[in-house]
């Protein structure tokens, strides 16, 4: 994580449009109601899900590269663990995320240390949820 604790409320202040990666259809999973929080407090959010759906009238894409440009500069990202220097690698090779946020309990530092080297805010094991209740 490259992103000090100080600098989060500014972060979050300066992107309103954010792409959820693995917004899910279950409206009972956190990939689910944290994008729906953050969409309630003022965000626009569009998400990626390998199969469409239409849950709560999010738009989703199939892929990152899908993602319109200015929705794809924050990242906020549900995904294990594991699949992270996956999605790194994606991040990279589609541009455009100046963001990468990943949830509370994900992290893969080998992947945030390349993604930072790609010029990329990292936070890692972070929830959006919390984060927001706690800065505003």
């Amino acid at each position: 994580m490259n992103v000090k604790d100080s600098e989060i409320k500014d972060l979050l202040l300066g992107y309103k449009k954010i792409a959820v990666y693995g917004l899910s259809p279950d409206v009972n999973r956190p990939s689910h109601y944290v994008p729906l929080y953050m969409r309630d407090h003022g965000w626009e959010v569009v998400g990626i899900y390998p199969r469409s759906h239409s849950q709560n009238d999010f738009k989703i894409f199939k892929t990152l590269s899908e993602v319109p440009k200015e929705y794809r500069k924050f990242l906020d990202v549900f995904r294990a663990s594991e699949k992270i220097p996956d999605l790194v690698d994606e991040v990279i090779a589609t541009g455009g995320v100046e963001v990468l946020w990943l949830q509370l309990g994900i992290s893969h530092p080998e992947a945030e240390a390349r993604a930072e080297e790609a010029g990329i805010k990292v936070i890692s094991n972070r929830c959006l949820i919390i984060e927001h209740k706690r800065w505003f």
